[in-house]
């Protein structure tokens, strides 16, 4: 019943988002009425105040962490063990990504994803964060740098926790990442994908 509880609010928590909230502080357009129309950092950032698109991205990974730190920290307690952790992790995340309160139509889940990593492991959280600037860095493409992290993410979490329910969760938060980019995929295939900063784009992450 613990277990159940947790997952429950994890999601919960995962639904809020601060793409809207941060629009709404600096009195700008919902996130989802131009750009690519997605919920997330990268097209609150097209609406030209920055400020507002740290907010988003810090709020988005907080709450990422904040619900598998409470889960560690509190695990012991409540007997969760690292399957009621890992399911705390994997609620949050789809939490973001089809939140009740947006109707289930959320942002694609990259920095609550990585706000995830972070609570789960520092190390991999880094890791991936890593990983997302130097291809940003190279290549500029917001997406692109999401989708090598997505990939190698599930490869840090086997090389530093091993094989087990976490990688799992990682597994399959890095498979829906890239499910929820393949508008992006086909237009980095076709070259149409836009870079960082640009204003007009048919999707992003």
């Amino acid at each position: 019943m613990t277990i159940v509880v947790c997952v429950l609010l994890a999601y919960l928590l995962g639904s809020v988002s601060f793409a809207v909230i941060s629009s709404w502080i600096f009195n700008l357009p919902d996130p989802r009425t131009y750009g690519s129309g997605n919920p997330g950092a990268t097209n609150v950032l097209r609406s030209g105040k920055k400020i507002a698109a740290v907010l988003t991205l810090l709020g988005d990974a907080g709450k990422g962490w904040l619900a598998v730190a409470l889960a560690q920290y509190y695990g012991p307690m409540w007997e969760l063990g690292n399957e009621g952790i890992a399911a705390v992790a994997l609620a949050v995340f789809l939490g973001h990504v089809f939140p009740v309160f947006l109707r289930f139509q959320g942002g694609k889940g990259v920095a609550t994803a990585v706000g995830v990593l972070l609570g789960l492991n520092i190390w991999i959280g880094l890791m991936a964060i890593a990983t997302w600037l130097a291809v940003a860095m190279i290549w500029r493409i917001s997406s692109l740098s999401a989708l090598v992290a997505s990939i190698l993410a599930p490869v840090y979490t086997v090389n530093i926790l091993g094989v087990g329910k976490i990688a799992g969760v990682v597994l399959l938060m890095s498979l829906v990442l890239i499910w929820r980019h393949q508008s992006n995929i086909m237009n980095l295939w076709t070259g149409k994908e836009s870079a960082i900063g640009e204003k007009k784009s048919s999707s992003d992450c």
